[in-house]
């Protein structure tokens, strides 16, 4: 090689051969680092937003979504028998169950709850419960798992409801609260007919017996829940046009 003129002597030439590799070797990496950066800021940020969209972030329903309807949040202790507080990342369904307790009120199944965690038998909650005369406790953050229902515990809210005898039949009061409920939840989580479930359609259990024995009657009360979730929607739409 020859510079103005001059050959290189061999010891000019290395030099000059690795300062060239050097400057290579420097664009390859910061193109490199270039490269990882852009797919771990643009994907990534995508993946965020896909996921803080679709993750279950309500704790509790709106007043707008309960539209009159009294929910008392009475949260259990956080414990290993009936809250774990493991993450409820997704919810696909609503699960309804009876007490299989006659007469008792919802804070008597609430306490219930509560007590498992000192008696350590078994694993039993649920996100509300509905009692004989309408009203409503939450025990456990619709953002964690209850356990409940089974396979289903981690993509579903459940809600147990009390009932006066053995038929397991609920009264009026009840009813109407647990169509109110169910709808709110529906229309929260964008859910259908067919996403709500009896405890019996996810394990075969008896639960809730009165709908398990009744099928007519189950299908009547998803029906009236779809209907309470239509009209909900449109409450809340007009309500958004009126402030737009």
């Amino acid at each position: 090689m020859r510079v103005m003129g001059r050959r290189l002597t061999k010891k000019e030439w290395v030099r000059r051969r690795r300062i060239k590799n050097t400057i290579i070797l420097t664009l390859i990496i910061i193109l490199m680092l270039c490269i990882i950066g852009f797919l771990a800021y643009f994907p990534g940020s995508i993946l965020i937003d896909y996921l803080s969209k679709n993750a279950n972030a309500t704790q509790v329903l709106s007043p707008r979504l309960l539209n009159g309807l009294e929910v008392k949040q009475m949260y259990l202790t956080p414990n290993d028998y009936s809250r774990p507080q493991t993450p409820l990342d997704k919810v696909n369904g609503i699960v309804i169950h009876y007490t299989a307790n006659p007469g008792t009120s919802a804070e008597n199944n609430r306490n219930y709850f509560e007590s498992l965690a000192v008696k350590e038998t078994t694993y039993a909650s649920s996100h509300y419960i509905v009692g004989l005369q309408g009203e409503i406790i939450q025990c456990i953050p619709m953002t964690e798992i209850a356990y409940a229902s089974n396979d289903r515990n981690m993509d579903t809210i459940s809600i147990e409801c009390c009932h006066p005898s053995e038929t397991g039949e609920f009264t009026q009061e009840t009813y109407e609260s647990l169509v109110a409920l169910t709808a709110a939840l529906c229309v929260e989580y964008d859910l259908e007919e067919e996403d709500i479930l009896r405890h019996y359609d996810v394990t075969g259990k008896l639960c809730p017996l009165y709908y398990v024995e009744h099928e007519d009657e189950w299908k009547v009360f998803r029906r009236e829940v779809m209907i309470k979730a239509a009209e909900l929607k449109s409450y809340i739409d007009m309500i958004k046009n009126v402030k737009e």
